[in-house]
C-alpha cells in the first residue's frame, strides 16, 4: 500500500505542474493563438518566482510566509504574462507565424532564464531557497495525518489545490460567462466576432497574457515545490512543458478535463518506477525509456479517436494558429 500511495503522490505532484501550464494554454488557444512557447514561459515563470523568493528570504532576517508566497506568485505570473505579451505583439499585431514565434519563445525563455539564473547561482550549478521550499511544500495542518486518506489527498502544498481551483474557475469562465463566450467566438471565427462588435485584438492579447501568466505559475510550482526549492540550469521544465501541450489535446480543450487528465499523465509517466515493484519484476533500461513515452502515445490515440468521431465540441478552435487581419474580412 505504501508503494501505491507513493505512486499516487508522485502523480499528483507531477500532474500539478502540467495542470497549471495546460490550463493557461487552453485560455490562449481558445482565443485562436497556438502558443508552442509553453516550455519557455514555464522557464520564465519558474526563474522569476524563484529569484523573487530567493532574494527576499536572503535579504530579510525574519521572512514572512505570506510575503514570500505573494512575491513568488506575482513574479512568476508577471514573467509568464510578459512572455505572452511578446508573443501577442509578434503574432497579433505583426502577424508573425504562430508556430515559429512559439518555438522562438521557448528558446528565448530557456536561454533567458538560464543566463540570468547564473547570477542567482553565483557561479555554481544550483542554489536552494530553503524557506520558500518549506512554505510551498507545507501540507494542510491536521488533514495530512489522516492515515492513507491523508497521505493521498492532503499531503501537498497549497499550490496543488490552487491548480484545481484555477482549472475550475477557467472552465466556469469559458462556459458560463459572456466574456468567455466572446473569447470562444474569437477563437472559432474572429471575422464574425469582429462583425458582432467584439474587440478581437483585445481578447487575443488578454487571453494570451493571462494564459501565459497561469502557465508561469506552473514553473513556480515546479521549482519551489516539485523541484525542492532548487534552481538549477540543468532542470527538466522543458519536457513537462511539451507534455502540457499534449495534455491540452488530450483534454479536448476543456479545462475541467485537465484536472483528471493531468493526474492520469502523472500516473502514466511514473509507471516505469512503481509498476514493476508492485508486480514484482524489474525493467531493463530501454523499457524504462519506452514507458516514459506512454502519455504521448495516449495523446496520439485520443487525437486519432476524436478525429474519426468528428464531433465539433471535441475539436480545437477553428481559427487556431491563424492570424487575423480585419481588412481581409
Amino acid at each position: 500500500m505504501s508503494i501505491l500511495t507513493a505512486w499516487i503522490n508522485r502523480a499528483i505532484w507531477f500532474g500539478t505542474v502540467i495542470m497549471f501550464a495546460s490550463t493557461g494554454e487552453i485560455i490562449t488557444e481558445k482565443s485562436g493563438n497556438l502558443n508552442l512557447g509553453v516550455p519557455g514561459v514555464m522557464f520564465l515563470g519558474g526563474f522569476a518566482g524563484f529569484a523573487g523568493a530567493y532574494y527576499y528570504e536572503n535579504a530579510t532576517a525574519n521572512p514572512s510566509a505570506a510575503m514570500i508566497i505573494l512575491i513568488a506568485l506575482l513574479c512568476g505570473f508577471a514573467a509568464g504574462a510578459l512572455g505572452g505579451l511578446i508573443y501577442s505583439v509578434l503574432t497579433t499585431t505583426l502577424r508573425a507565424n504562430q508556430n515559429v514565434t512559439g518555438l522562438a519563445l521557448t528558446i528565448f525563455g530557456i536561454g533567458f532564464a538560464n543566463f540570468f539564473g547564473v547570477r542567482v547561482l553565483g557561479g555554481g550549478t544550483s542554489v536552494k531557497a530553503a524557506f520558500a521550499r518549506s512554505v510551498f511544500a507545507t501540507p494542510i495542518p491536521g488533514l495530512s495525518a489522516l492515515g492513507h486518506v491523508g497521505n493521498i489527498f492532503f499531503s501537498y502544498g497549497f499550490m496543488v489545490y490552487l491548480a484545481i481551483i484555477v482549472a475550475l474557475v477557467v472552465h466556469w469562465f469559458m462556459y458560463s460567462t459572456r466574456p468567455g463566450l466572446n473569447l470562444r467566438a474569437v477563437g472559432e471565427n474572429p471575422a464574425t466576432a469582429d462583425a458582432a462588435g467584439i474587440n478581437v485584438t483585445r481578447y487575443k492579447y488578454a487571453a494570451t497574457c493571462v494564459g501565459c501568466g497561469i502557465t508561469g505559475l506552473g514553473g513556480v510550482y515546479y521549482v519551489l515545490d516539485y523541484g525542492y526549492g532548487t534552481w538549477s540550469t540543468a532542470n527538466s521544465i522543458e519536457a513537462l512543458g511539451w507534455l502540457a501541450v499534449a495534455l491540452v489535446i488530450f483534454a479536448t480543450w476543456k479545462p475541467r478535463n485537465i484536472i483528471w487528465g493531468a493526474y492520469l499523465f502523472g500516473l502514466l509517466y511514473w509507471l516505469y518506477n512503481y509498476l514493476p515493484t508492485l508486480m514484482g519484476f524489474s525493467l531493463p533500461i530501454y523499457a524504462t525509456q519506452m514507458f516514459q513515452t506512454v502519455p504521448y502515445v495516449v495523446t496520439i490515440l485520443v487525437l486519432i479517436f476524436i478525429s474519426t468521431k468528428k464531433k465539433r465540441e471535441n475539436q480545437g478552435p477553428a481559427a487556431l494558429g491563424l492570424s487575423y487581419f480585419r481588412e481581409e474580412r
